[in-house]
């Protein structure tokens, strides 16, 4: 897609002819090879349903190329989902994804219609704290290694590390990037991510996700998750014209729980329980949207 290389897998040979095509899309950095991810998409073809699932790393994570261009990063990893869909003859299909996934889910569906059949969407983040907190994370570091150090400091940052480890090819694509010219894309990035009146969720004005007529289910977050506010799941439930809101089958703290599992060794990821998810998008997948003839 736009001369990216995009690393992906598809669970589930679509046997019956019939079957359902699905994304799942992680958040984060994280790529489709985080604990849980491709689990939750064997548990969605499952045996002799016939569907389909593609996981996938969105440009800068896991096995893909790093890529900064785009108006956001979100949209530009939207773009990229469109046509690998398209290039692998998956669309329309099912867009589900948690936290950043459910947001490039969600710009999806709204600039390329094409390809959603329907969206499922959790720990959609929100709220100033989570807006602003995201921002950083994804480009403050980033932002000031280049100002400081030139590209050779980002490439040594962290946060690259995995992408350039598992495609090393991304190494010589951040060099070659002009330091100044990405400053202003990653703070244009940052920028999206500032809340703003008429934008729930960063990159998509509200009247456009009204607009959005498509099946979506949206998990309610719990009361405790600072990052993926309930409200803001709430209020994207209700703006979209053809949403159901849901609960999760995990309890008020699962985001908070992950984390600290995560952080202390316990657990891989932040995602490994995401198979229990496979039930209920399953269920509401065969009530609100036909198969293929």
């Amino acid at each position: 897609m736009d001369g990216l290389t995009i690393g992906y897998d598809v669970i589930g040979d679509g046997a019956n002819g019939d079957g359902r095509s699905w994304v799942v899309t992680p958040g984060g950095r994280e790529s489709k090879d985080s604990p849980g991810v491709r689990e939750l998409a064997a548990a969605l073809a499952g045996a002799g349903r016939g569907d389909r699932v593609l996981v996938w790393d969105r440009p800068n994570t896991g096995e893909s190329d790093v890529c900064f261009g785009g108006v956001t990063e979100s949209a530009m990893q939207a773009r990229a989902l469109a046509g690998l869909l398209e290039r692998l003859d998956m669309a329309p299909a099912v867009l589900a994804g948690g936290s950043g996934g459910s947001r490039v889910s969600l710009l999806t569906a709204a600039h390329h219609r094409e390809v959603a059949a329907g969206v499922a969407l959790w720990w959609i983040s929100g709220g100033v704290f989570g807006l602003l907190t995201i921002g950083n994370h994804y480009c403050a570091a980033s932002i000031r290694a280049a100002w400081d150090g030139g590209m050779e400091a980002v490439a040594a940052l962290p946060e690259w590390a995995e992408v350039i480890r598992r495609n090393p090819g991304n190494r010589r694509r951040i060099l070659d990037a002009d330091p100044a010219e990405f400053v202003a894309t990653l703070e244009r990035w940052m920028a999206a991510y500032c809340p703003r009146d008429g934008e729930l969720v960063p990159g998509l004005p509200d009247a456009d996700a009204r607009g959005l007529d498509v099946p979506a289910l949206v998990l309610r977050s719990g009361a405790s998750d600072i990052h993926h506010r309930r409200e803001t799941s709430e209020r994207v439930a209700r703006a979209l014209p053809r949403a159901r809101l849901a609960e999760p089958p995990w309890g008020d703290a699962e985001w908070r729980e992950r984390q600290a599992a995560r952080s202390s060794g316990e657990a891989p990821g932040l995602f490994v329980r995401w198979p229990l998810l496979a039930p209920l998008l399953s269920e509401w997948a065969d009530e609100v949207l036909p198969r293929t003839a």
